[in-house]
């Protein structure tokens, strides 16, 4: 009876400590993951909001106007797509 009193769950999950540390090193693999997700989905919402301005677009006039015209988007939408991306690889350091 002393054995089982004092390996908790009558020694069922081994070494409390070694318990604790593995379920420890489980939450940090999972955090990672959760982070590696989190920096994926941002990335991949940059490219979508670049595309869909860019294919909203109605380009029109001379080769000239039609690169100035998508100049201009890029301009308001870049620094946004710019910010995720960082914002996703910070969270990965």
């Amino acid at each position: 009876m002393r054995h089982m009193e004092g390996s908790g769950f009558g020694g069922m999950f081994g070494d409390p400590d070694d318990l604790q540390r593995r379920l420890g090193e489980f939450a940090e693999q999972m955090q990672g993951a959760q982070r590696l997700a989190w920096a994926d989905n941002a990335i991949k919402l940059a490219v979508d909001l670049t595309m869909a301005a860019i294919n909203r677009v109605n380009i029109q006039g001379t080769t000239e106007q039609q690169t100035e015209q998508l100049r201009s988007v890029m301009a308001t939408v870049f620094p946004e797509a710019v910010a995720l991306v960082r914002e996703a690889r910070e969270g990965l350091q």
